[in-house]
């Protein structure tokens, strides 16, 4: 969980008030944070955030300005005010399949200090590290205004074809060579491996700012103290996410009194205006609070706390400030009110009923399943409910069926309910390449499936094995053992065509009639996708069906 460091007579000078430790300790839980440390000598404090869902607050400008909302020194949405510029940046379509997205801002003020420089180095890290999933999603350049020759051009290049002196390096290199022998390269040349071209950030005078997200170079990526104007940059996968990452920064620059000049990203099918305005509005009245908090509020009550949350309210319409991306629900604004109300301060109510709650007869029977398995020696793993449709369609050589989708989802990478289970077995097997074979795993859990009327949620379990000599046979002799420990040996099975697997080595499994499930051996081009080594091969089983028939 991210963990901030900075000066208390710091925080209060942004404030605006003298905090004492016992009084910071308890503002912070407001952010779902907790003080872990506070050294009198240094005046260093340390908070630590639970919820790695608010990157706002992994700064000290941010918690500086939750706590203004909170003690009442402002109220609403904090103000931000930005200054048109002829700053633009051309986005070439060779990133499309790459890294895609861009966002950035101008920065002018007073010179950086010492310890300003260390709070914005922090404020990157702790995102790009936590929020951007170590640069995958996210990453962040901050740079020496005073040497960048506008237009910028953000396109991709060769392995060899260019050269630049990266940060801290006396010498020019290739995006190549910097992946080989620069430590950031090592690092972070994962996330490159797939693409034979990399992404590349230059100026008008064809002068290269970076290689993101593996590092800046030394021309105009070396950030000083005493630097006053700033450029800073976000790259990544996901378009939300980059601009949140930049309006983050944008406010905190802002807080610190200085001025924000906009930036125009310019697409081949559109242009956008950084720092980026999501204009993220909600309906709310005080009977949603009631249902949810059990309180009663009038309006002016409701706008009151709204506001000490730093929201804007008008006529029953929420607005979320620009650096927030967190908010999904309605449900997710009434949880901010409820912080600001106090929990504390919340009257307690007796249960209205006892009851006695007891394990379903369903999941003992997966939980059965579970059991045997692991005696089989197959070890279970745990994934997120949520994935996207190139995990659970493109990579698998099919196309979309009964699926449920997010409307608002906040990572493209968690923009479906998953509908099977077998591509994230395969995904989690592309994850532990380094490890010894045979590796064999399951993994049991809900899916969703549309079927146009509703979405109905299903118990099942996926099994795959990887091995030098892994195949249907094996699979088969795994599947007949479970189920005869589940009291179903009457199965059938009958040859079907499925583009995931081999031709000929793919079955449905059928039980009193039912189609239940499938067992066969990954094709050769979905193996490849996912960039495994050895033949895989695996079933599924919908334990929900399986109960019911069993009854």
């Amino acid at each position: 969980m991210p963990t901030i460091k900075f000066s208390l007579q710091d925080l209060n000078s942004l404030v605006g008030k003298e905090l004492t430790i016992s009084e910071l300790d308890e503002l912070v839980e407001y952010g779902k944070g907790e003080l872990k440390d506070y050294d009198k000598d240094s005046d260093e404090v340390h908070v630590n955030y639970d919820d790695t869902n608010l990157p706002y607050l992994w700064s000290v400008e941010g918690l500086a300005r939750l706590i203004k909302g909170i003690i009442g020194k402002e109220k609403g949405l904090p103000i931000l005010e930005i200054k048109k510029s002829g700053m633009k940046i051309g986005v070439n379509n060779s990133v499309k399949q790459v890294r895609p997205y861009i966002g950035a801002i101008a920065v002018k003020g007073k010179g950086i200090s010492d310890y300003l420089l260390k709070q914005i180095i922090q404020l990157q890290e702790k995102f790009c590290e936590s929020y951007g999933r170590k640069r995958q999603k996210v990453a962040i350049g901050i740079y020496s205004l005073e040497k960048i020759k506008f237009p910028l051009f953000y396109k991709t290049t060769g392995p060899e074809d260019m050269e630049f002196e990266p940060l801290n390096f006396n010498r020019k290199m290739t995006p190549g060579e910097i992946l080989e022998m620069h430590p950031a390269g090592q690092k972070y040349s994962p996330l490159l491996k797939d693409f034979k071209e990399y992404p590349i950030l230059v100026d008008n005078e064809h002068e290269i700012l970076s290689f993101p997200p593996i590092i800046n170079s030394n021309y105009s990526g070396k950030v000083e103290v005493g630097d006053s104007n700033l450029f800073i940059e976000a790259t990544g996968t996901d378009f939300n996410s980059v601009n949140l990452a930049i309006n983050i920064m944008a406010q905190a620059f802002y807080d610190r009194g200085f001025e924000i000049y906009e930036t125009s990203i310019e697409y081949t099918d559109r242009t956008v205006k950084c720092p980026y305005k999501f204009n993220e509005k909600f309906k709310i009245k005080p009977d949603d609070v009631k249902h949810l908090l059990g309180l009663e509020l009038k309006e002016n009550e409701l706008q009151k706390l709204l506001e000490k949350a730093r929201y804007g309210y008008h006529n029953g319409t929420v607005t979320a400030p620009i650096y927030r991306q967190d908010l999904l629900h309605m449900v997710d604004i009434i949880e901010d009110i409820g912080i600001t109300y106090g929990y504390k301060n919340i009257p307690v109510q007796k249960l209205k009923s006892n009851t006695i709650g007891e394990t379903s007869p369903l999941i003992n029977f997966c939980d059965s399943a579970r059991e045997i398995l692991i005696g089989f020696g197959y070890q279970e793993v745990l994934n997120a409910m949520l994935s996207n449709k190139n995990t659970l369609f493109t990579k698998m050589n099919i196309e979309p069926f009964s699926l449920l989708e997010i409307k608002e989802y906040m990572s493209e990478s968690f923009s479906v309910v998953r509908n099977w289970l077998s591509p994230i077995l395969l995904e989690t097997l592309s994850k532990n390449k380094h490890n010894e074979y045979p590796q064999k795993i399951f993994e049991h859990g809900l899916v969703s499936i549309n079927d146009k009327t509703e979405a109905k949620d299903y118990e099942k379990i996926a099994v795959i094995t990887a091995h030098n000599n892994a195949d249907f046979t094996e699979s088969k002799q795994i599947f007949d053992s479970l189920m005869k420990n589940l009291g179903a040996e009457n199965y059938e099975m009958h040859e079907i065509e499925h583009s995931s697997f081999i031709e000929g080595r793919i079955a449905k499994i059928s039980y009193k009639g039912k189609n239940i499930g499938h067992i066969g051996e990954f094709s050769p081009q979905v193996l490849s996708n996912w960039e495994l080594l050895t033949p895989a091969a695996g079933f599924e089983l919908n334990l929900t069906d399986l109960f019911s028939l069993l009854q």
